[in-house]
């Protein structure tokens, strides 16, 4: 019998090895992809990275580029746009903007979930090119008044399946509700099992921080896979900030948990070495 409870508990402590990622990812989509909030907010900082900037200016000039009638000025007028981009992009207005466009992309991107629409994940950038023409226009920039405020959208990440994505999504949806939990039990049942608790609670920590390796490893392989099947024309610099934005909660998780399961088994290890010393 006490055999038989210590390869239970050593089954349960590897399976919740494996859980931990899995756990960890299903939360992810549940609770940080699946809100709005929290997707605005970990996009939010993009607002200054330089790659991102550089493909809003870029999209943003070519897209209005001649769009505007200036007749022998138009290289002028062209010109000017850039530069007004180009210093917008720098100024609070333009996070507020960029922070509505991403707002509007996480509303889209869900909407593709939900109907099969779509292929892509795109930012608008009409909030954006109505800000700069309020500013033009108050600066008294000539032919300000005659920007047109298109939906000029930036596309960011490509998927090729829609419908597998689809249903991934929601599976991790609904298990962002419970797999955590059952990770937290799983782990309890494995220590309250062992014949050796103290061991238990050791091999516990350990699981744990193998688990969040695996973490580690799964985003970045992942990270490496998704960058690396990007068509030419997106900008792989301002990708790989996207993908960085978007999985920042999983890697602060990932050394979360391995500190939690080394503090645990590296506390309990030197408790127990401390109560053998005379």
């Amino acid at each position: 019998m006490r055999t038989f409870r210590s390869a239970l508990s050593a089954v349960i402590i590897a399976l919740v090895a494996l859980l931990v990622p899995a756990s960890a990812v299903a939360y992810w989509a549940d609770h940080e992809l699946g809100s709005a909030d929290r997707y605005t907010a970990a996009m939010s900082p993009l607002a200054g990275d330089p790659a991102v900037q550089r493909v809003v200016v870029t999209q943003a000039s070519r897209g209005l580029s001649g769009q505007i009638d200036a007749g022998p000025f138009q290289g002028g007028v062209d010109a000017l746009l850039g530069e007004a981009l180009r210093s917008f992009v720098g100024t609070p207005a333009y996070r507020t903007a960029w922070d509505a466009a991403n707002r509007a992309a996480h509303a889209a991107f869900l909407q593709a979930l939900t109907t099969g629409d779509g292929d892509a994940v795109t930012i608008d950038l009409a909030p954006v090119i109505e800000q700069v023409k309020s500013v033009l226009v108050e600066d008294q920039i000539p032919l300000a008044d005659r920007i047109p405020v298109t939906h000029l959208s930036v596309k960011v990440m490509e998927y090729d399946d829609l419908g597998a994505l689809r249903k991934g999504f929601r599976m991790l949806q609904v298990a962002g509700l419970w797999l955590p939990a059952l990770t937290l039990v799983l782990a309890a049942a494995a220590i309250a099992l062992a014949v050796h608790r103290r061991r238990a609670v050791i091999a516990t920590g350990l699981g744990l921080a193998v688990g969040a390796g695996l973490l580690w490893i799964a985003v970045a392989v992942c990270r490496s896979l998704t960058l690396d099947d990007l068509p030419a024309d997106i900008d792989r610099p301002a990708a790989e900030a996207v993908y960085d934005a978007l999985t920042a909660f999983l890697r602060t998780t990932a050394w979360v948990v391995l500190a939690i399961g080394l503090a645990a088994a590296l506390g309990t290890w030197l408790t127990g070495r401390l109560r053998r010393t005379p």
